[in-house]
């Protein structure tokens, strides 16, 4: 056995997915703190972690510690963890050990009591610790009950002291005491973490990618109709900038194309991320949403040399042969200014163009649908999903609809994603299926919504998040986390692009989670 304590924690988790600490290694001194995670993994658990040695020594504990002296508690003795973990708060991504997401329920100093040594009553089966928490306050006692090969059962117990408090439930406290959130709450907002090392009004960050300086829209304002414009380190020549590209919608005024690279370029670190790796089929509006727009698949002579391509070994004749690939943000910026007003990105990387990395959920609303009605549908999914376990996330389509995607491990083909959508909707259409058609046809649906799991298949594409949508006042594709499926104020076509970037500011990017959390599809039945 490796003599470094947390040879253990490191062999069980791949740091290139998973934002836990990797630590040091043991940083032997008297530190004496503890932290306690609420930590909702495929069990909603507390892990009581107390500062010896240099590392944490671990327990999870099920139904989480208790002031109430007259309860036990089971809690089982887990691999130390290193000391940066006394801050960490965050999501662990799915397929991943101890995947699902993390706040800090509570932190503090502690002293044992009995010993010198803590690391030794831990070897012996009994450890007394007298806390100073923000909730944990006053002498817990942990004692080995049992083993059964690595696994430790031992016992926890509050004293008869003065903190002690009858009918104390950890529940009943559920937030962070780093940064005040609940577990729901960081689930939700992938996109800020907890510095423990800044002040308090400084200490929540943001995880989203650094915008374009402002020196660059500035730039982009000050050129005439046309010109060569500085964007993210390459220099692109822009026309037609007053062109307009989308009327104005309720009594705002229309959108050229200037505004519309402006978005693009403010929007594209944070939409790369779902483009980088994929070949895209861009939807082209030259002369603006009212005029004739067309789907533009193949990478045109003229591009750039930096912009990205993909030769399909699979096309066929009179197939396109050469794609654009989007993997960095002046590439976005250069697709704009060609005309391609909505970009969709194949559900596959050009790596595997057989394998999918989505499976895509598509709420298509009939004719008769109402929006209430496609919510119903949407939370549907949503617990069926959660009741999976499977990470997801949903968007608005910036139209009518609303779209699911769940990330997936490689290894599957389109059959797989399409058979297991299919089954998921289905099982979902039977408990309305007064709001749902199965038929093909748009005619045969009597204005129907259909839960379109066919879009599951190579080259078959949904909108980009982020993506505008060729509509009066640009209305943009958003996602959204899946608390606000209940908000009564929310809208397919919410958002445009004059309001999306105050949205991402202010609530971060739900997909955001979707990133590394790629699982395997459970068993439908």
């Amino acid at each position: 056995m490796s003599g470094d304590p947390l040879e253990r924690y490191r062999r069980m988790r791949d740091f290139a997915r998973t934002p836990e600490p990797e630590g040091e290694g043991a940083r032997p001194g008297a530190g004496r703190r503890f932290v306690v995670q609420r930590h909702r993994a495929s069990r909603l658990h507390y892990d009581l972690r107390f500062e010896i040695d240099g590392v944490l020594v671990s327990w999870a504990v099920p139904k989480g510690p208790t002031l109430d002296p007259d309860v036990r508690r089971l809690a089982v003795h887990v691999e130390d963890h290193p000391v940066e973990y006394l801050h960490f708060e965050g999501i662990i991504p799915s397929g991943e050990y101890g995947g699902g997401d993390v706040v800090v329920w509570d932190a503090g100093t502690w002293e044992p009591v009995h010993t010198d040594d803590p690391a030794a009553a831990v070897a012996a089966g009994e450890l007394h610790a007298e806390m100073h928490g923000r909730k944990l306050r006053g002498r817990l006692v942990l004692v080995r009950t049992g083993t059964d090969g690595e696994r430790e059962s031992w016992m926890l117990r509050h004293k008869h002291d003065e903190h002690a408090v009858p009918g104390w439930e950890p529940e009943a406290h559920p937030r962070s005491v780093l940064s005040g959130r609940t577990n729901a709450e960081v689930a939700e907002d992938p996109d800020r973490a907890w510095r423990s090392d800044a002040p308090a009004a400084e200490a929540e960050v943001s995880l989203l990618p650094e915008p374009l300086p402002g020196e660059a829209i500035d730039a982009l304002a000050d050129l005439g109709g046309s010109g060569t414009w500085a964007v993210f380190g390459r220099r692109l020549k822009v026309t037609n900038l007053d062109k307009v590209l989308f009327p104005g919608a309720d009594g705002e005024p229309p959108i050229t194309k200037r505004e519309l690279l402006a978005y693009t370029a403010r929007v594209a670190p944070v939409v790369v991320p779902y483009l980088e790796g994929r070949a895209v089929n861009l939807h082209r509006y030259p002369d603006g949403v009212e005029g004739k727009g067309f789907w533009h698949k193949a990478r045109p002579d003229h591009a750039p040399d930096w912009v990205g391509a993909w030769d399909n070994p699979d096309a066929g004749a009179g197939e396109t042969t050469t794609y654009v690939v989007v993997d960095e943000p002046a590439t976005l910026v250069w697709a704009a200014n060609f005309g391609g007003l909505e970009w969709h990105p194949w559900t596959s990387r050009t790596t595997a163009p057989e394998e999918p990395t989505y499976a895509l959920i598509d709420l298509d609303p009939g004719e008769r649908t109402s929006w209430e009605e496609l919510l119903t549908l949407a939370r549907l999914h949503r617990t069926a999903l959660e009741h999976l376990g499977v990470t997801a996330r949903a968007k608005v389509t910036g139209s009518r609809g609303i779209q699911i995607w769940v990330p997936v491990v490689g290894g599957y083909t389109f059959d797989d994603t399409r058979a297991w959508v299919e089954r998921l909707s289905r099982t979902v259409g039977k408990v309305v299926p007064e709001l749902v058609s199965w038929k093909w046809e748009v005619k045969q649906r009597e204005g129907l919504a259909r839960l379109d799991f066919t879009q599951n298949a190579v080259n078959k594409t949904l909108v980009a998040p982020y993506s505008p949508r060729p509509r009066p006042g640009a209305p943009v594709s958003v996602p959204i986390s899946w608390s606000e499926l209940d908000d009564p104020d929310l809208r397919p076509d919410r958002w445009t692009i004059r309001t999306v970037l105050d949205r991402l500011a202010r609530r971060g990017d739900p997909f955001r989670a979707l990133l590394g959390a790629a699982q395997e599809l459970p068993e439908i039945t």
